[in-house]
């Protein structure tokens, strides 16, 4: 280990505030116990971070095992055991019982039921404990508990101080370890974790059972050091106390658990010398630091220093191997005759909805297989059937030959079955080498290993150097994958996908939101991954879903209307009536006549010179934007340029760094997002964000003000709104969603609408849909429309900027733009931004 990595491992930093500590205690006269129980709530507070931190999980009553255990010690000391250092392994042994059998009922709800169901067996635990009075004491305890190991206190200090250091150290490791490294993925994204493999059920289970045995052993030490135990540690008032300690000193941070006890215990102990209401003064300081640093004490050092990362785990790779070994797939050995996919009359049904009717498919090993249908066809619900995140309602998947129809999703995914989401599904604060090394993980090694550093794991780390270079991302292994742009997301995510030894790729709308450049890479990429594998592809790119696929079936309202080469479907009449008539026959929108009268218009808003950007970077560098009263402009640009972030900038959503921004010449750099919105700036943002328990009605009436567009009024937009109108937003399709996401920024009094990409992810029909309601909006309402399809957009605006590399390369008419495709290759195309620049 190189002094710097010795410098900056924690359990060294442990060491050194716990011996600075008690070297300061004695030189002032004063008994180390203080200094003892600082240890012992500092290794409570970090096995309750294992779940907080590292799991996701938030238990209002770890207390319980706290508690608990600390009873048993008191009672195996003043009973059978009477030897301390037993007691307390035996006490251990105690806890991991109970965590195995409160964990199994509990851990079956999640969120505030799970957080909620910890605090009520604490009480249940406080209740017998104080009520109990022949086998607890009672209010009095249990007093006089022997302590036969230690002759003086200090003796048990150093004993207490290095066993929790031992403790702390045990958890690090565990931190870097294979399971605790799956800990991590549960956290960010559950579902996504299930789908590589792993029963994240049985991993949160190990988490919250080592978690009671690291507290449980904190208890033990507590009635060791008090020589008693009493009911208080189990009741609702003592109860958060361990998690006030970790977030008081940073949940996100290792030795948050650390600082949050020292300031914790410290004021308690100097604070309640003063007043018994000690908690009113304590209470407005926490609520300070609710406010200012979210990320507690480490948080608000780190800001300090400009250093703002979690701090759960160190920050490094594996290192690059000299000569990356290609990438091979588990799915080569395949039999290219035999089927690898069968549906047989798969049904699905949410009540009198049928989402699937009869489907029946076959796909075979080496065929790139792609699926469409219009928005609503049912092709999303059909994939969550075919790995498990909906049960069919009827008929049956096999799987090379087997029946898998009521596997759970990792059971599917063991045996070669991977997907990636329609929205981004990865795990956004693991590095993107980290991302797919927990994947290839899942099956080359599984969630065992509680000390074994995962880095360490040469097959694993050489599995995943392959994959990443394989999708192009070797060379930003070590970056947050949060940091990435959209681009690099879909290739991490088509990676992770991969890492499982996959036989089968199931990749559901993986082109949604790309830039061309991106689009042509990543559509490439499927094409080469289909000779080695079988792959099932869903997609809304029509020309490309015909350019690249072997075999194309088409949905169309839950059944399987024509199933054959990508020649053969584009003539079916079926499919053209249901799919492509629509969108190939409806005339485009007519280009905007008024262009020179709303360049004209009094100007709404105007930007100049603003620069923003996340974390100290610049996304944004001196980009100038004037939005004339009824105009249409649209913001263009290569994925990751900036375009939405210019939205959230003029939303007041991200403050600027630089220049000036107003509207209406009100001054909008200092005002909050809902008073621009009041102002009349309204965003329809990526992803449409509505509320997905109320209905399309209930989204439209929450967010109305007199001024805006009545309800009426939308559904004259937006006829198809007007028959879906009771449906909740999670059952509507992408298109009607998108639909509602508009009629809520028109039913505001807005002066300015901002869509961020609205045409993403639609079918072609309902593009038209969309569009032909925008150019109904034209000259009434300013737009700004971000797309990454000049050619759909361009036709329905009156002006065009084209962002590169955060800055305006192009700003004029749009109409001389779309005729200009030499200049659109040149801002838009496959082509290097620091030549475009530099032209």
């Amino acid at each position: 280990m190189s002094t710097r990595s010795l410098m900056m491992n924690p359990i060294l930093w442990i060491a050194v505030v716990f011996a600075a500590l008690t070297f300061a205690w004695l030189g002032q006269g004063a008994p180390v116990n203080l200094i003892t129980q600082i240890a012992i709530y500092t290794l409570y507070g970090a096995g309750v971070n294992l779940l907080v931190g590292y799991t996701g999980l938030v238990p209002f009553g770890a207390s319980v095992f706290f508690g608990c255990a600390s009873y048993i010690t008191a009672f195996l000391l003043l009973g059978p055991v009477r030897q301390d250092i037993m007691a307390l392994a035996l006490t251990i042994l105690f806890s991991l019982v109970l965590a195995a059998a409160l964990g199994a009922l509990i851990l079956r709800r999640r969120g505030l039921y799970f957080s909620l169901l910890t605090l009520a067996c604490s009480q249940i635990a406080f209740e017998v404990a104080y009520k109990w009075t022949a086998v607890t004491g009672g209010e009095n305890g249990l007093q006089g508990v022997p302590r036969t190991s230690f002759g003086t206190e200090m003796q048990f200090h150093i004993f207490a101080l290095v066993t929790v250091t031992a403790g702390m150290w045990f958890l690090w490791r565990l931190a870097h370890a294979p399971f605790g490294r799956v800990l991590q993925a549960v956290r960010d994204n559950e579902q996504r974790a299930s789908s590589l493999g792993y029963n994240t059920y049985l991993v949160k289970l190990g988490g919250f059972i080592i978690m009671a045995g690291i507290v449980g052993f904190a208890g033990g030490l507590l009635t060791l050091m008090l020589q008693g135990v009493y009911a208080n540690n189990l009741g609702w008032q003592r109860a958060g106390d361990s998690l006030l300690m970790t977030v008081l000193g940073g949940v996100h941070h290792f030795l948050g658990p650390l600082w949050g006890a020292i300031a914790f215990i410290i004021l308690e102990n100097r604070l309640s010398a003063i007043t018994e209401n000690w908690w009113l003064i304590f209470a407005p300081i926490i609520i300070a630091f609710a406010l200012l640093s979210p990320e507690g004490m480490q948080g608000l050092v780190q800001r300090a220093l400009k250093r703002e990362r979690w701090t759960l785990t160190r920050n490094t790779i594996p290192p690059r191997p000299a000569v990356i070994k290609p990438y091979e797939s588990a799915g080569q050995a395949m039999d290219p005759g035999k089927p690898i996919l069968e549906t047989r009359k798969l049904n699905k049904s949410f009540g009198s909805l049928v989402t699937a009717h009869d489907i029946d498919l076959s796909v075979r090993p080496f065929v790139l297989h792609s699926i469409i249908g219009p928005n609503g066809a049912g092709k999303t619900t059909f994939y969550n059937m075919l790995t498990g995140v909906l049960p069919p309602s009827g008929g049956q998947i096999l799987f090379e030959g087997k029946d898998i129809t009521k596997l759970p999703m990792y059971a599917r995914a063991r045996l070669g079955i991977s997907r990636s989401f329609q929205i981004l599904s990865i795990f956004p604060n693991l590095s993107v080498f980290e991302n797919v090394r927990v994947a290839v993980q899942a099956q080359r090694h599984g969630a065992l290993g509680f000390i074994t550093d995962a880095h360490d794991l040469e097959a694993l780390n050489e599995r995943t150097w392959s994959i990443l270079d394989a999708v192009g991302l070797a060379d930003r292994a070590a970056e947050p994958c949060m940091n990435l742009p959209h681009g690099a997301k879909r290739l991490l995510e088509i990676a992770v996908t991969l890492a499982i030894d996959s036989k089968l790729l199931l990749l559901d709308e993986p082109l949604a939101g790309l830039a061309e450049a991106d689009r042509h890479v990543v559509a490439e990429l499927i094409r080469n991954l289909s000779k080695k594998h079988a792959v099932l592809l869903i997609e809304h790119d029509i020309d490309r879903v015909l350019a690249i696929s072997d075999r194309i079936s088409v949905l169309h309202q839950g059944r399987m209307i024509a199933d054959g080469k990508p020649a053969e479907v584009a003539r079916n009449p079926e499919v053209i009536a249901a799919y492509l008539g629509a969108a190939k026959g409806a005339e485009k929108a007519p280009p905007a006549v008024e262009r020179a009268a709303h360049a004209a218009g009094k100007v709404l808003l105007e930007a100049k010179g603003i620069a923003v950007g996340y974390g100290g970077s610049t996304v944004l560098n001196g980009v100038d934007l004037v939005v004339h009263e009824g105009e249409a402009v649209a913001l263009l640009g290569r994925n990751g340029v900036g375009k939405t972030t210019t939205l959230r900038a003029l939303t007041g959503t991200l403050p600027l760094d630089a220049g000036t921004l107003s509207f209406e010449g009100v001054d909008l750099g200092v005002r909050k997002p809902y008073e621009i919105n009041r102002l009349g700036i309204s965003l329809v943002p990526e992803g449409r964000r509505l509320f997905p328990n109320l209905t399309v009605v209930e989204n439209l009436q929450i967010a109305a003000r007199p001024g805006g567009l009545s309800i009426e009024e939308c559904f004259a937009l937006f006829p198809r709104l007007r028959t879906r109108q009771k449906a909740q937003a999670e059952n509507l399709s992408g298109g009607e969603r998108q639909m509602v996401a508009i009629a809520r920024a028109l039913v505001v009094p807005s002066k300015l609408i901002l869509l961020d990409e609205p045409f993403e992810g639609l079918a072609p029909a309902v593009v038209e849909e969309v569009m032909a309601a925008l150019v109904k909006l034209r000259g009434k309402v300013a737009m700004v429309i971000v797309e990454h399809h000049a050619e759909t957009v361009l036709p329905i605006v009156d002006r065009a900027m084209v962002l590169v590399n955060g800055k305006v390369a192009f700003s004029g008419d749009a109409g001389m733009l779309e005729r200009d495709h030499a200049l659109q290759a040149k801002l838009l195309g496959v082509v290097q931004a620091d030549e475009t620049a530099a032209a």
